[in-house]
């Protein structure tokens, strides 16, 4: 099986008790089956507390949030009280795992790092070189006609967004005309309004959408120029390979390049890069980390 990530995926690290929005507060934190069994034999007063901390339901086992949402294993410091006492390798999967993804392809793993995560989105915006695609481990593979016609089609549209002598604002253009999807004339401000909502600050946020024709160009300042092409890259990587499970190359397309003019859009008025940072961290954790809200967007894009 070939493991295949961007070229700066080995320079991620967690900054723990550094994170302004921790990964160990607001989220329902599932524990994987031989996770949960291994917990169930730690010894001592540790052992003792870690085990009343689980929720063992009939869908399986997660941590019980606090009543302000926290996991009972932050502690007061911002840090993990399992790692501190247990060790790292003793995480549950998802807890190892995070902000990593990962699509599955015949005899490719594709793997990243989720924006959700302001350590992750910080590396990936604030690269300056376009990024690379590389092999972490080896290995001949035998892929479908459509996992090559995919691969092949995002490959050629990451090109197009990595070409400098461009605006970024045509690249985006070109995408669009290259998958025979313009973005359709809606209210896209009410429409994101009326997503699933995780942070109640992202209606402040989306505000900025409000009398914003996104079928248009989007100007974009110089400063932002090589992030949100950065951006634009990571959600080709990402949801590309979506269309392998619906056949929608064009919408999964269409869906990053209007997520790349959501972003722009909320960093008009103030374009520097620590904004642009938060604003991509707050999209990913409210639109990429629900499936309602990403099956509600792919909706929208179709409804001309």
């Amino acid at each position: 099986m070939k493991l295949m990530a961007p070229d700066y995926y080995g320079r991620f690290r967690c900054i723990a008790d550094r994170c302004r929005h921790s990964c160990c507060i607001g989220w329902e934190i599932d524990i994987d089956p031989d996770t949960r069994e291994k917990y169930r034999h730690i010894p001592g007063a540790f052992g003792k507390r870690l085990n009343e901390g689980i929720e063992d339901t009939p869908e399986g086992a997660h941590f019980h949030l606090s009543q302000d949402e926290h996991c009972p294993m932050l502690n007061k410091n911002g840090l993990c009280d399992l790692i501190t006492t247990i060790g790292e390798q003793n995480l549950c999967q998802i807890c190892a795992d995070h902000p990593r993804f990962r699509n599955f392809f015949s005899e490719r793993t594709e793997v990243g790092l989720g924006m959700c995560c302001e350590a992750a989105a910080a590396l990936i915006l604030q690269s300056r070189e376009p990024v690379q695609f590389v092999a972490l481990e080896e290995a001949q593979e035998q892929l479908t006609d459509d996992e090559e016609d995919l691969l092949a089609l995002r490959s050629h549209l990451i090109a197009i967004l990595q070409n400098r002598t461009l605006p970024l604002e045509q690249r985006l253009e070109q995408v669009l005309k290259e998958t025979q999807f313009p973005l359709p004339t809606l209210d896209w401000h009410k429409i994101y309004s009326d997503l699933e909502r995780l942070d109640d600050a992202w209606d402040t946020v989306i505000a900025q959408l409000s009398g914003k024709d996104l079928s248009l160009p989007c100007p974009i300042s110089d400063a932002l120029q090589i992030p949100l092409e950065q951006f634009a890259v990571y959600m080709l990587w990402r949801h590309m390979p979506a269309a392998l499970e619906d056949g929608d190359m064009q919408g999964h397309a269409a869906f990053c390049v209007l997520s790349v003019k959501v972003l722009a859009a909320l960093c008009m008025e103030n374009p520097t890069l620590e904004h642009c940072i938060e604003a991509a961290r707050m999209y990913s954790s409210e639109i990429e980390y629900s499936q309602e809200n990403m099956d509600a967007l792919l909706d929208a894009l179709w409804s001309e």
